[in-house]
């Protein structure tokens, strides 16, 4: 698998067949040949099999798509910039600032003006409020990095901001009635649904400008591995790459928390399967792999999210981590790493 020219082809056509495998599958089956046809603008397939796969289904497989990249591509980053297999794209605390952001307009409505809890506490305002939280625990991570030159110290720094996040929400929680504690929860939980194209195109727009900016610091990236003092000794300005680095991360895993809620594994995982899979330590393969493979895996997620069919749904967090965290183990013990 080390030659591109063979995986490259491979996932293009595994994530094309499994993202109409997600149009196909739900309450209502719908032959994979018919969800083709209507994607190719068949007016002659049932009026309802359209409306769910045009109006439901594939703004949906869109979003898992956009999440599978943003996360894995920015998990990959954080575990190359901070040299640790553990690390994943909320390492810096940006999903934490997002759930802070959130807690406060849902858990802490009682603090605010009346007028403002109907506009703060819609979806267009959820995403707001996780965004606004992302970017202040982001501005804080990057006035510590200017400040600092180990970047493990940049870690335990996003670590610590983190904590102190989670600890507001804690307490949060622990004054909130029963019915803001569930809405929350819900959000935790995270959801690809109900959410516009206009929204969509956004976080499109997002996750292909950190995508494209990864790919810029492909040679920072290889630099890395071996460590700060070996990327300086190779002309690389290691407080530059790293607050770039930084707000890459920052800009995919931020719009995908703020769209969707945090999501578990993928971020931490899929780098993983990606370096067993290729066994290469090319940045330039490993971004583009992952992407491909954040993408596939968060497909396959969504149609487990609906196994139960019109019973209820799955929770889409839980569903990632209970996949996949099965395929690491075996994976790593049959690699014998």
């Amino acid at each position: 698998m080390k030659d591109k020219k063979i995986w490259i082809p491979l996932f293009g056509i595994l994530l094309l067949t499994v993202f109409i495998v997600n149009l196909s599958f739900g309450t209502i089956k719908i032959p994979f040949l018919k969800v083709i046809a209507i994607l190719l603008g068949d007016t002659e397939i049932k009026q309802s099999w359209q409306y769910i796969v045009l109006n439901y289904r594939l703004p949906k497989a869109t979003v898992a798509v956009l999440v599978g990249i943003a996360l894995s591509v920015s998990g990959l980053l954080m575990q190359t910039l901070f040299r640790n297999p553990m690390a994943e794209s909320y390492v810096l605390g940006i999903s934490s600032g997002a759930g802070l952001g959130v807690a406060l307009v849902i858990l802490g409505s009682a603090l605010l003006p009346p007028a403002l809890v109907s506009v703060f506490t819609s979806s267009y305002g959820i995403v707001l409020v996780s965004v606004l939280g992302s970017f202040f625990l982001l501005l804080l991570v990057l006035f510590v990095s200017n400040r600092v030159q180990n970047t493990v110290t940049v870690l335990i720094v996003g670590i610590m901001f983190g904590s102190f996040a989670n600890a507001l929400v804690s307490i949060l929680t622990f004054l909130s009635s029963a019915e803001q504690l569930k809405r929350y929860t819900l959000w935790t939980l995270g959801s690809l649904g109900n959410i516009t194209w206009d929204m969509i195109a956004l976080f499109a727009g997002c996750t292909i400008l950190g995508l494209f900016g990864s790919l810029l610091t492909v040679k920072s990236l290889d630099a890395f591995l071996l460590g700060d003092n070996y990327a300086s000794s190779m002309g690389i300005d290691v407080l530059k790459s790293r607050n770039y680095i930084i707000l890459i991360t920052s800009l995919l895993a931020g719009a995908s928390t703020a769209l969707v809620g945090p999501i578990a594994f993928i971020g931490l995982a899929v780098p993983h399967i990606v370096r067993l899979i290729l066994q290469v330590s090319s940045h330039r393969a490993l971004i583009i792999a992952s992407a491909f493979l954040g993408a596939i895996i968060m497909l396959i997620c969504d149609v487990i999210v609906q196994v139960k069919g019109d019973s209820f749904l799955l929770p889409i967090n839980a569903v990632t981590s209970i996949f996949g965290a099965p395929i690491v183990i075996w994976l790593l013990v049959r690699k014998r790493v």
